[in-house]
């Protein structure tokens, strides 16, 4: 999934590994743990700026005995998922502390491969408020957030501009312009990430969100999608294929795809995730100095996107769970998440950070970002994540390439997710 590829632009899951022990005492080797203390593996999928060795070399230098030794697993977010559960399952001890995808945190810890860390040992006022959210399972606290996202609206500011227009604030104000303005000026109208992966997940979670609804409840044990609310969300992106401001070819685009028609001026209006920002205003981009980005619209006003970004937790194998804490706390801490920011691509979790004026200069979408971020909402949250997502992805796709009407789609929907609910 390329959402993953994406991610020193939107989601990365960076997973951080420490070869060892059980914290019980007992390892899978049948070895004595050596204590809390000592040196450790850090393993990241997809650190495309390569600016992690750089953090990781300031660590080393202070601390020589608890040495991390970084290691890059593959870019695929299924293979490193895979990677992940097969050895947490073997008990093999190659992965003990993991910075996992935020929607990832509630199926690790039901499965017990995660576990629970103090909340007072991390300072989680400091962060964004939503996404401590996404750590938390069953009411503990299982990771520290490391990175989050939100999902923005990326739009032409010449083309409103010579309209006499603003960016639209609403799914009607989105859906006239897409209509109008798009077609008379050469442009396809409005593409999301609408590939049957990850990305479409999120982005049918975005529009049941805006519209007031929810698809999970409980931690995943009641299902709640099937409303008016969700009916309306599947139906405004279903509607926007059958008349045609959403192009059909958007059907196949992830957040790369997307990006890259947005880059190339065929796209009045996007929904991506703040990476894309680098590329629209870079060297090449027919779109450098002509587009802007707000907070996604809803039916009656901003509407609210899902949570990206990925987790820092502990394996319950953990050999060295003190130098875990702290490697997590060193990689949270306000000047790691300024670096996360600056040299990564990556939006901190850090609140502060999206007021320093200096930062704002640099990076003009921050605001944006921030009020995404404030209002933004977790994927729906099971210990069955992976068949929740995938149910997800294959009837919104139905839906929007015609092939199921929303409100059938939606009652389609709940009795699939009705049935993963059944095998907790």
């Amino acid at each position: 999934m390329r959402w993953m590829r994406a991610a020193g632009r939107g989601l990365l899951v960076v997973m951080v590994v420490l070869t060892g022990y059980a914290a019980s005492g007992v390892t899978p080797a049948g070895r004595v743990p050596d204590g809390g203390r000592g040196p450790m593996t850090l393993a990241t999928a997809g650190d495309l700026t390569g600016y992690l060795g750089r953090v990781l070399d300031g660590w080393n230098r202070a601390r020589p005995n608890e040495r991390v030794t970084l290691v890059e697993l593959p870019d695929s977010a299924d293979e490193t998922r895979s990677q992940m559960i097969t050895d947490l399952r073997s008990g093999a001890g190659r992965f003990d502390v993991l910075n996992i995808d935020v929607a990832w945190t509630s199926e690790f810890a039901a499965a017990g491969w995660i576990a629970p860390v103090d909340r007072e040992r991390f300072p989680l006022r400091s962060f964004l408020s939503p996404v401590v959210d996404t750590a938390t399972y069953d009411g503990r606290l299982y990771a520290v957030p490391y990175v989050t996202n939100a999902g923005m609206l990326f739009y032409r500011k010449d083309v409103l501009d010579r309209a006499g227009e603003r960016p639209p604030r609403t799914w009607a104000e989105l859906e006239r312009q897409a209509r109008t303005l798009a077609p008379a000026h050469g442009l396809d109208g409005y593409a999301g990430q609408f590939l049957p992966y990850e990305g479409l997940t999120v982005n049918a979670a975005e529009a049941v969100y805006s519209a007031g609804g929810s698809i999970l409840g409980d931690e995943g044990e009641r299902v709640t999608v099937d409303s008016a609310a969700a009916r309306a969300g599947i139906g405004f992106l279903a509607r926007g294929v059958r008349d045609g401001w959403i192009p059909r070819e958007a059907l196949a685009y992830t957040e790369e795809e997307s990006r890259q028609a947005f880059q190339e001026g065929r796209l009045l209006f996007l929904r991506n995730w703040p990476y894309a920002w680098a590329g629209a205003s870079g060297t090449g981009s027919r779109v450098a100095g002509r587009f802007g980005a707000v907070p996604l619209p809803g039916p009656h006003g901003p509407g609210t996107s899902v949570l990206g970004g990925s987790n820092l937790a502990v394996s319950s194998h953990a050999r060295h769970p003190e130098s875990a804490r702290d490697l997590i706390a060193y990689l949270t801490s306000e000047r790691v998440q300024r670096r996360v920011l600056t040299e990564g691509a990556l939006p901190p979790v850090r609140a502060a950070l999206y007021g320093d004026p200096a930062l704002v200069r640099r990076f003009p979408y921050l605001p944006a970002l921030r009020s995404s971020v404030l209002a933004a909402a977790p994927r729906p949250k099971s210990p069955h994540y992976e068949q929740v997502t995938l149910a997800v992805q294959a009837v919104v796709h139905d839906a929007m390439a015609q092939r199921q009407a929303p409100e059938a789609a939606v009652g389609r929907l709940a009795g699939e997710l009705a049935a993963i609910a059944r095998r907790r």
